[in-house]
């Protein structure tokens, strides 16, 4: 187990002692997963942490996972669809092209094939969670076999889909709900804890890659990097101007909203670069996190606000006498939401919905950045005097002017430069022809013209202050 030892090129917390067989029968668990039942026996940090350290990898069988939101709409007059209609959608793919259904309630909610998922977002937005694959050709191939899937039915049923960041017109009482018991739960919590959360939930999109890492110490340093680094792809990806048909003031509104959702699950986590971050850090974090949810026997039972803490010593108050599994575990590590997120792999979450030309370039500007050690170390080397003052402060402001941000004397615009250099130096040493797939990223960073920039030009020009415009066929799927 690669994890098992702590590399010293980083400093991490050291283990909590063990019994080496104990240990190695956790991670085997941890790695099949358990059904959602009840525990018979407590769990303690110590498998949480094994859970996360069994993510580790070596090179040889790291995978890129790339994940994509796009908002569906009705072509004959742009309204948000329907559940009816995304369960049409959802069973003549599976049909046509047989997938597998996910089924809830009666209810079709998703479909599987080989590894990869289409899911339902809380509003309707259509997601691709992609398989595992070694090369950024092959979840290219993957993302435009999907487009073409959904383009082929949707044409059929009169609708249509929007590769932006936010819903550019409709409020979110216009936002019909999806029939996901774990939503509803989570659309009641939102408003308890900021006053954008069901903005979030409801109307915007997102895509994000998964990566690897090898050992507990590369663990860290790729979090630090991609922690940093990640208002440089808000930047490059900013796609969400407007709200309700009017600009917002921020160039990608997606990301701003993110600041206002829930300041118990969300944010930049400072502790991250803090002496003696690694795994055992960011289980305490995420045991500080409430709970939303515990799922038993077919039924999303509300724990909103609720400690996972006290479910380990089965006094979870909506819940009493109830143990927590590994799967629960697993599942309260997806409701937590910073800009980068630790799973079994790493998540990054910094960009914006984008037209299917962009999309291949989200997994290769981090690819390139942190598959490659030499990439790694040089994206390492640049963010390594920044202070948590500059990382905060490019937070708040990249969502707002993206490329213009103001930063060391320059701008966000010469620090997106500088990484895509890294990066495509290091999709170039993985000698698998795939620095191509940077290309629209470098020309949105020459001309420091993000596609939000193109959207408000537009709008203040040929399209007379409408939004109108953005459902047609140069920004849909």
């Amino acid at each position: 187990m690669q994890c098992a030892s702590r590399a010293a090129t980083v400093s991490v917390a050291a283990p909590a002692t063990r019994q080496r067989t104990q240990l190695k029968q956790r991670r085997r668990v941890a790695v099949r997963g358990v059904a959602a039942e009840p525990a018979t026996q407590r769990l303690t940090k110590d498998d949480l942490v094994a859970y996360l350290e069994s993510g580790c990898k070596p090179r040889d069988q790291w995978r890129i996972g790339t994940e994509h939101e796009k908002l569906g709409y009705n072509v004959a007059d742009g309204r948000r669809l329907t559940y009816e209609q995304i369960a049409a959608l959802l069973t003549r793919i599976g049909e046509r092209f047989n997938w597998q259904p996910i089924v809830e309630e009666g209810h079709i909610i998703g479909l599987t094939q080989d590894g990869q998922s289409v899911t339902l977002e809380p509003g309707g937005q259509f997601e691709l969670s992609g398989a595992t694959v070694d090369t950024l050709h092959k979840t290219c191939a993957e993302v435009n076999n999907h487009l073409y899937q959904v383009r082929s039915i949707s044409e059929e049923l009169g609708i249509a889909f929007l590769g932006v960041g936010f819903d550019p017109k409709w409020l979110y009482e216009d936002v019909p709900k999806m029939p996901k018991a774990r939503y509803a739960i989570m659309r009641e919590y939102m408003p308890t804890r900021g006053s954008l959360g069901r903005d979030m939930m409801f109307r915007s999109c997102t895509i994000q890659v998964n990566l690897d890492f090898e050992s507990e110490a590369d663990m860290v340093q790729k979090m630090r990097v991609g922690m940093a680094l990640q208002p440089v792809a808000t930047a490059l990806f900013a796609n969400s101007p407007f709200k309700e048909g009017k600009p917002t003031g921020y160039l990608s509104w997606r990301s701003h909203v993110w600041t206002d959702t829930d300041p118990d699950r969300c944010g930049t986590l400072p502790f991250v670069f803090e002496e003696g971050f690694g795994f055992e850090r960011y289980v305490e974090y995420v045991l500080d996190v409430p709970m939303y949810f515990v799922y038993r026997n077919g039924t999303y039972h509300d724990v909103s606000g609720q400690s996972f803490r006290d479910f380990m010593h089965g006094k979870l108050p909506g819940l009493p006498g109830e143990l927590p599994s590994l799967k629960d575990w697993e599942t309260h590590l997806t409701t937590v939401f910073p800009e980068v997120r630790l799973k079994r792999f790493l998540e990054m979450r910094g960009a914006d919905g984008g037209p299917w030309r962009l999309i291949c370039g989200l997994p290769a500007l981090w690819v390139g950045l942190l598959y490659d050690q030499q990439a790694q170390e040089e994206a390492a080397a640049l963010i390594e005097d920044w202070t948590h003052e500059e990382r905060e402060y490019l937070r708040d402001e990249v969502p707002r002017s993206a490329l213009r941000t103001p930063f060391r004397g320059g701008t966000v615009q010469d620090l997106a430069k500088q990484v895509l250099a890294i990066s495509k130096g290091g999709l170039e040493r993985r000698g698998k022809e795939e620095a191509k797939f940077l290309k629209e990223l470098e020309a949105i960073a020459e001309s420091g013209e993000t596609q939000a920039d193109q959207m408000l030009r537009l709008y203040n020009g040929e399209w007379n202050h409408s939004v109108d415009p953005i459902y047609s066929p140069e920004y849909t799927y």
